[in-house]
């Protein structure tokens, strides 16, 4: 199978975010440009071919400096030696998106030659096979456009001249440690990476050196692990880059930050995969001496970190963590709160020899890192942790095979001997997690829950416990799994072992997702933690016995990727794309570590607000009516006004005072802020949410009504609007050219490039180098007369207008000036306007009609797979006979809110949320409503309603496409000629009011 890839919104702005830095950049020869040239983005040197800017730092900046404020994110003051950040969250397709900007920069601006750096094996061969995998893709969309990757090997350092001299795209895949030894000491060249050496076959040069001379574009995937060093930061810069683009979810650093896309937004766009924790722990009775040993340390003396049960004052028990050490903290007694079980454990010694960490006591008793005493047998754990696993993996089986998804888990382990065991001179055998997971699936498939599951016509009939389970570990030359070695942060120490065990899960992605294939569980070492994943990875299991240095982000990320078919189509309902994780702690712990690393690793804030929080909040402009985002300005005085009423602390923290009165709904704002106050409310709303993680315990099952659905009253509420339309567009063309010429005559000048002229006087003291006296003059450049672009055939492609249209608006705008100062700038706008005003004006001229009685939507639309939801994050139980489903699944507080208040309303007889493919057409594309409603009033009159409930009804707070929609649906409701009547409502009060 091959996966197919989409053309997601949000990728698109993130590769516009870098394209857009070179605006100004001469366009690339294309099918809209008028005479042919040079090639354009590329020089020839004396070494191959390189790429060519033509753009000042000063023009770079300002560019930079828009899209920054594009994306609402801090500008930047310098270029930052020529450093630009993407931070895009694990799983949204952040080597999709850097691998698409390749072709559009070289679509754009001719630029041919690129660098890949990653941090090591493992990516470097994700990063490899995510190529030849979306090779197809781009070769559709990017006809012509001939791209040549390859994995930098020093045995074939001929693949780095052909790389200098190509006039294709050339892309070099390399990781830090293949170049980043270099000595300018002549007698230790031979300890330098070949690639710093000079060859005979190179006529003398070094490889490095053909590098140089391509000037190429530098991609840097998980730069806080690549350049986080002296001598990483020298081999970066060795390359001679035109720029250097960095991509991670994780940065340390964000030079020149252009596209942010963080955790939380990832969660609440459903650009990845829901999270459930499903904890398997034991009860803490306190009637034994519990003590886990959870680390050791000899920094500043021997000390060590363990667990017990402590006596608070109020005689109640809790388990805590305490640090102990053999001087004046070492009796457990004292420390537990004088607890008589723990007398006698008084430390004796610590080890912190790696491989041997341990504490040892005056009673004999040795404690060894990651173990415990008191508490169940942990192999008994960790049976039941496979147990669940597995069990939540045929649920899902049951739910999603039918569907053409194949479901995988993964186990990580942190020692290859409890999967396999290799005694010496004899055949393997199996290693107790092996065992313990085969007894368990074999006991589980005989459940009757599933045995339709193992049916002759299912893809996993008749599989052994053998067959659906296996291990991906470094091998050694025999062929034995082994150990992967880690350093003391946890990081994985790559060798040409662990090579093998990289090559085999980036080689069998696609092998894995196919039912031709029976492996649906597999094993890995917990070190193999960063640069693969799996889209169908449904459950993540942890089976670690000592320390962890697997972070919750790492377990996850390797199942974050929403899932896909037999089909290779990505699945984006959120009803198939739950992560489990089968965790040995408690939700709440797995819930706050997790907010904690995405604190600490991303710099996103939990219950803070920034100056920029509200900056993207539209209003009506007062003299042209468009709206437009209140901007970075206006944001900060929303800000400093919260921080005046003490709603937030200096450090921007939201104060229990805010929470309170947003509770209460008493907030209130200065009437400067009126007009978007429930906007405000909203943000900060949004701001004092958690992170969406589900705890399994409270999933329920939300089961059809079959009685409800084939009752009367749904009978007659389905009649009212289970007719389908068509519609038709009556666009004015006078009124759209006079709307766009309109709209082209606001716009602001546009700016030719400039010449500055800086006069100063040298000063040198000891406090360095300044200048004094220092003048400006800025100048218009009076460049040659530059070839222009075919305007109207851009404005054609970009518009789908007629020439004649578009050359009306042109010469009615008076502004073909501006064209010539700045032709890929102004062709943007003036197209963006376009577009605009022909959307406004197609749902103006939009009719819609009803096609007859035969074309209407099935009342089978709500018999679907089951569904799940979880009490108090997104589910609302429903009264008996008050909706086709037990639970209303909910996607905000506002519904939320309107579910419970409609469930309690006794003159609602009938209510549904309408099912994601109950969709009416519009031009703005598919529009699904959120309600339908049966009202009774005073038992006699029967109302039926279609509800779309929003955070606000006022139409200039509604976006532009979302306004369009609501308006189609209104029209489309209408032309159905029935009772029904269609609202807009922001919460149950505005719906009742009128009915």
């Amino acid at each position: 199978m091959k996966i197919k890839f989409d053309e997601q919104q949000y990728q698109l702005d993130a590769i516009q975010s870098i394209t857009d830095i070179f605006e100004g950049q001469t366009v690339k020869v294309s099918n809209f440009t008028v005479s042919m040239g040079d090639i354009v983005g590329q020089e020839i040197t004396e070494l191959g071919i390189g790429n060519k800017l033509e753009l000042s730092e000063a023009e770079v900046l300002e560019n930079v400096q828009k899209v920054q404020v594009r994306n609402h994110l801090k500008k930047s003051a310098n270029i930052q030696d020529w450093n630009f950040t993407v931070e895009m969250e694990t799983g949204t397709g952040k080597t999709y998106v850097y691998t698409r900007s390749i072709f559009e920069l070289n679509k754009l601006y001719g630029f041919s030659k690129f660098i890949i750096v990653v941090p090591s094996v493992a990516i470097r061969e994700g990063v490899y096979k995510s190529f030849q995998m979306t090779e197809e893709h781009f070769a559709n969309e990017y006809p012509g456009q001939h791209c040549h990757y390859f994995k930098y090997d020093s045995s074939k350092l001929e693949q780095v001249r052909e790389y200098a001299t190509s006039t294709n795209i050339e892309v070099m895949i390399i990781n830090i440690d293949a170049f980043k030894k270099s000595f300018d000491d002549p007698e230790k060249e031979n300890k330098a990476n070949l690639i710093h050496r000079e060859r005979d076959t190179m006529n003398g040069k070094k490889p490095i050196q053909f590098i140089q001379e391509a000037n190429p574009i530098v991609i840097i995937d998980e730069p806080q692990s690549v350049d986080n060093t002296d001598k990483a930061k020298e081999a970066i810069a060795s390359l001679n880059s035109l720029c250097k683009l960095r991509y991670s979810a994780t940065h340390k650093d964000t030079y020149n930050l252009m596209y942010k896309l963080d955790p939380v937004d990832a969660y609440e766009k459903k650009l990845v995969k829901k999270i459930e924790v499903l904890s398997v722990n034991s009860d803490d009775d306190f009637n034994d001496p519990y003590i886990k040993l959870v680390s050791v340390s000899n920094k500043s003396g021997y000390k060590a970190t363990v667990e017990i049960d402590e006596k608070k004052k109020n005689g109640t028990v809790t388990r805590v963590k305490k640090e102990i050490n053999p001087n004046n903290k070492n009796n457990l007694y004292l420390l537990s709160g004088e607890r008589e079980l723990y007398s006698g454990y008084i430390v004796e010694g610590i080890n912190c020899y790696p491989g041997d960490e341990m504490v040892e006591f005056e009673n004999g008793k040795v404690l060894k890192l990651g173990e415990s005493i008191g508490s169940i047998d942990d192999d008994l754990l960790k049976r039941y942790q496979i147990r669940e696993a597995i069990r939540t993996h045929l649920d899902k089986e049951l739910r999603l095979v039918h569907q053409g998804i194949k479901v995988l888990s993964l186990f990580f382990i942190d020692k290859v001997e409890n999967y396999r065991i290799y005694p010496k001179g004899q055949a393997w055998q199996k290693g107790k997690y092996a065992i313990m997971f085969e007894e368990e699936y074999a006991n589980l498939i005989k459940l009757p829950k599933y045995r339709c599951l193992f049916e002759e016509d299912q893809y996993i009939s008749n599989q052994s416990a053998e067959e659906v389970h296996d291990g991906y570990f470094s091998q050694d030359k025999s062929g034995n799994f082994k150990d992967s070695r880690v350093t003391k942060d946890g990081s994985l120490r790559s060798n040409k072992d662990d090579e093998s065990a990289f090559e085999l899960i980036m080689r069998e992605k696609e092998r894995l997702l196919s039912f031709d294939t029976p492996l649906k569980f597999i094993f890995s070492h917990s070190a193999l933690k960063e640069g693969w994943d799996n889209p169908n990875v449904f459950q993540i299991c942890t089976l670690v016995e000592t320390k962890d240095p697997f972070t919750k982000r790492q377990k996850i990320g390797r199942g974050l990727r929403l899932s896909v078919n037999q089909d290779g189509q990505r699945q984006y309902d959120q009803n198939i794309n739950v992560l489990t994780v089968i965790a040995n702690e408690s939700y709440q712990e797995f819930a706050e570590t997790l907010q904690k690393e995405m604190e600490s690793e991303t710099g996103v804030k939990f219950g803070y607000l920034e100056e920029q929080s509200f900056s993207t909040i539209t209003l009506a402009d007062d003299v042209t009516g468009e709206t437009k985002e209140i901007g970075y300005e206006y944001s900060a005085k929303v800000y400093a006004f919260l921080v005046k009423e003490k709603y937030l602390d200096k450090k921007g923290k939201v104060e229990n005072k805010l929470k309170e009165t947003i509770a209460a709904d008493a907030f209130d704002v200065p009437e400067e802020f009126k007009a978007i106050k429930e906007d405000i409310e909203k943000v900060i709303k949004s701001s004092i949410k958690k992170l969406p993680i589900f705890n399994k315990k409270d999933e329920v099952t939300i089961k059809l009504n079959k009685e409800v659905l084939l009752g009367d009253e749904f009978k007659q509420l389905w009649d009212q609007i289970k007719y389908k339309t068509t519609y038709s567009v009556d666009l004015d063309s006078d009124t759209l050219k006079n709307r766009c010429i309109d709209g082209i005559q606001k716009l602001d000048p546009f700016k030719a490039r400039k010449i500055k002229r800086e006069n100063a006087l040298l000063k040198v003291d000891q406090s360095g180098v300044s200048g004094q006296g220092q003048t400006m003059r800025v100048y218009e450049a009076l460049e040659e007369k530059r070839r222009l672009p075919d305007i109207l055939r851009y404005l054609q492609e970009q518009t789908n207008l007629k020439r004649r249209t578009l050359v009306d608006i042109l010469i009615g705008s008076k502004r073909l000036k501006d064209f010539e100062k700045n032709p890929q700038a102004f062709m943007e706008a003036v197209m963006k306007i376009i577009n605009r005003e022909k959307k406004k004006l197609i749902v103006d001229g939009i009719k819609y009609e009803r096609i007859g009685d035969h074309a209407f939507y099935q009342q089978s639309l709500f018999e679907h797979q089951e569904l799940v939801g979880y009490m108090k994050a997104n589910a609302v139980e429903v009264s008996n006979d008050k909706s086709v489903y037990n639970y209303i699944r909910y996607d905000s507080s506002v519904e939320r809110a309107f579910a419970e208040k409609l469930n309690n309303d006794e003159d609602v007889k009938l209510f549904v949320k309408l099912p994601s493919s109950f969709v009416i057409d519009t031009p703005l594309g598919n529009y699904n409503p959120d309600w339908a409603i049966l009202v009774e009033k005073e038992g006699v009159e029967t109302l039926f309603f279609v509800v779309e409930t929003k955070g606000s009804t006022d139409q200039e707070d509604l976006r532009l496409k979302e306004d369009g929609k609501i308006t189609c649906g209104r029209k489309h409701f209408a032309a159905l000629e029935n009772d029904v009547t269609y609202k807009l409502a922001n919460s149950y009060e505005k719906f009742k009011t009128g009915v």
